[in-house]
């Protein structure tokens, strides 16, 4: 007797369908593993003391994408055949992560549309899933929709699946965003700590392009941290390009490094609108970031939140023949000084 362990394909899926993972402890270890993969500059997680002195805490604050990168992974058991992850809506880091946390995440289908049924093509469907996030205290720190593409088990299947997805909100009130930003960090000490650095006073609708790209590097190390169960990802023979496909985590990880160059008194992104994935990414494709600076709030002692329309690009294939193709539309708030 042979069983086969294997997840879920789209005919799999039930509305309101609910999976757990592994509840994961943030830890120094996986901290340093992820700047060796992001090389991010973001300060409050590289200085222990500062982190205090800003945050009361003496634990020092978890890079936001470390955990949402952990948290995605948490969320794979329903998307283990996935040929790409499409989009992400409402992303909302509702309180700090401190390295020691626990977070547990609970994933839930809360959409299925298939596409088209068409001759010759395997059948494929979205998944809505909407996931919500705790830490060890019980309280919510993450909360967010998002939607992966999952092949049918029968590739003739017509399933009538047909929901609508564009109830998924992709927008935030000032309430929502302030609530966001905890009122109890001091960050003068984050002020100080700025020599010569200061962020440039952008104006609204002014366009940046960041000088400085990164090659995608360790893709499956990155995978392993984060628990990503995918086939794609570590499987080059379960991707559609015959190649492993890049986890889209990793991709917005170097443009959230790209971030922190223009913004070097940036205490973290808070929230996503909207994250697209434009196209795939394969390990050292070269990744290009750019700018939009869509509004600008003000919030007094809090600092200030930038909205931005970012753009990725990815550049492959050898010196004579490279291509170059936009790769991921990022909506992110930017909490700066």
């Amino acid at each position: 007797m042979t069983t086969v362990v294997d997840g879920p394909y789209f005919e799999d899926f039930e509305i309101d369908q609910q999976f757990s993972a592994p509840s994961v402890t943030l830890t120094d270890g996986m901290a340093a593993m992820y700047q060796a993969i992001s090389a991010d500059r973001l300060r409050l997680p590289l200085d222990q003391e500062l982190s205090k002195r800003t945050t009361g805490r003496d634990t020092t604050l978890a890079h936001p994408s470390l955990v949402i990168n952990i948290v995605n992974g948490q969320t794979t058991f329903a998307s283990q055949h996935v040929k790409g992850n499409l989009f992400y809506r409402g992303l909302i880091h509702k309180a700090p992560v401190y390295i020691g946390d626990t977070l547990t995440t609970l994933t839930k289908v809360v959409g299925l549309r298939q596409n088209s049924v068409k001759p010759g093509r395997a059948g494929t469907g979205m998944v809505a899933l909407e996931m919500e996030t705790r830490n060890q205290h019980g309280e919510i720190v993450m909360h967010y929709w998002r939607c992966p593409m999952i092949p049918c088990r029968d590739p003739d299947a017509d399933t009538g699946r047909k929901d609508d997805f564009d109830w998924m909100p992709n927008s935030f009130s000032d309430d929502d965003l302030t609530a966001a930003m905890p009122s109890d960090w001091d960050l003068s000490a984050l002020q100080s700590s700025i020599t010569g650095l200061a962020t440039p006073n952008f104006a609204e609708g002014e366009e940046v392009v960041i000088a400085g790209k990164d090659t995608i590097t360790c893709a499956p190390e990155l995978v392993r941290l984060t628990l990503n169960i995918a086939y794609a990802h570590s499987d080059a023979s379960r991707s559609y390009l015959g190649k492993r496909l890049v986890y889209g985590g990793h991709t917005i990880a170097l443009a959230h490094q790209a971030i922190t160059r223009a913004f070097p008194s940036m205490l973290g992104v808070i929230a996503w609108q909207s994250c697209d994935h434009l196209g795939p990414v394969l390990e050292d494709d070269i990744i290009g970031t750019s700018f939009t600076v869509s509004k600008i709030r003000e919030f007094g002692a809090k600092g200030r939140l930038v909205e931005l329309s970012l753009k990725c690009t990815a550049t492959r294939g050898p010196k004579e023949s490279r291509e170059t193709s936009e790769i991921l539309d990022w909506r992110p708030y930017v909490w700066t000084l």
